[in-house]
């Protein structure tokens, strides 16, 4: 007699937060009950939208539930990435990434209003513009592996971390659209004596000339939607982690079992990531570090406290404090054996 598969029982967004962790994890993305409505995001894309009203722009962007932030080519509109539509997905990215690309509204706007200038640039065509093409570069140029920015650069915007504006032409218009869209940027005095603002300048009166032009390629497909994505979410954190060069041996086993115990009731990796602000603007201060290169130092570090299962046993004033001077001190003491041994290039 054939023996009966038991069925997963069916999620909603309120089960979503009490369901066992490897339950979750063996859940096919198609199968997790988000959508766009009511909820913050929502608020963000209708926001979106104003700015673009605002600046007399007829395009609004078609976007969908995917795996990640893009905007494929020839598409007038983005994808935003599943985890960001509920607490506990953003709290099992962190846990397993490190951190949750988009999770916080600003952080999300930020995000749209750069993906917003890709789905642009296909809607209207604006990557044939000749001036374009001459001070940004030619969209043909090939995206690197890794990149290695200039933090001193005034040639490009600064809007994402990790100056992302420098890592290839088309990702430095979309910097300059979304430095453009956000409301009260005041990027004519911020970037003023800057060569980023010849640029700025140039994409001004690109949008001026688009002004109640409604756009001529409009093309809604909707890439790898999540609709149809039927890999588990263990599957998709074992691909994503291979891809972000997270399944190298831990780092710093030895001293973070010092600094933390094996027991006790607040997890490290927790600890760190409540604090990671902090300690990653101390690194950088002490050490002229580039921010975006101290912060994949400390997203490692929780990944080590993570799979070493460590704990912080009273999380106290004195002893958070201590804790951090302590993780603060490891990373500086580090730095360039970290790098040697990842090889110095960071993929973004």
């Amino acid at each position: 007699m054939a023996r009966m598969l038991k069925s997963r029982p069916h999620l909603t967004h309120h089960s979503l937060h009490y369901i066992r962790k490897d339950r979750l994890l063996d859940t096919p993305l198609c199968e997790l009950p988000l959508s766009l409505d009511r909820h913050w995001v929502k608020k963000n894309i209708q926001k979106l939208y104003r700015e673009l009203k605002n600046k007399g722009i007829k395009f609004k962007p078609h976007i969908w539930i995917s795996d990640d932030w893009f905007s494929p080519d020839g598409s007038a509109g983005f994808a935003l990435p599943f985890f960001i539509l509920h607490p506990r997905l953003i709290e099992l990215e962190i846990e397993m990434i490190g951190e949750a690309e988009g999770a916080t509204p600003k952080w999300c706007m930020q995000l749209m209003r750069h993906e917003t200038g890709h789905a642009m640039d296909n809607a209207y065509h604006l990557r044939k513009n000749k001036k374009r093409q001459e001070l940004f570069g030619l969209t043909t140029e090939p995206y690197p592996e890794a990149y290695l920015p200039n933090p001193r650069s005034k040639e490009f915007v600064r809007h994402l971390a990790g100056h992302y504006a420098q890592s290839h032409p088309d990702e430095d218009w979309a910097e300059t659209f979304a430095t453009w869209l956000t409301p009260r940027s005041g990027w004519r005095t911020k970037y003023k004596n800057w060569p980023a603002l010849e640029k700025l300048l140039l994409l001004d009166s690109m949008m001026d000339s688009l002004k109640g032009k409604k756009p001529p390629h409009l093309k809604w497909t909707e890439v790898d939607s999540i609709e149809k994505n039927k890999q588990t979410l263990r599957e998709y954190y074992r691909k994503k982690r291979i891809r972000f060069g997270m399944n190298k041996s831990p780092m710093f086993k030895r001293d973070l079992k010092r600094i933390f115990s094996s027991h006790g009731k607040v997890p490290a990796w927790k600890f760190i990531h409540s604090h990671k602000k902090e300690i990653v603007e101390e690194v950088a201060k002490e050490t002229d570090l580039q921010l975006f290169k101290v912060k994949k130092i400390v997203v490692e570090i929780q990944r080590s406290c993570r799979e070493e299962e460590l704990r912080l046993i009273s999380s106290d004033t004195q002893t958070s404090q201590a804790k951090k001077k302590a993780l603060i001190h490891l990373i500086m003491d580090n730095t360039d054996r970290f790098f040697e041994e990842r090889s110095g290039h960071i993929i973004m």
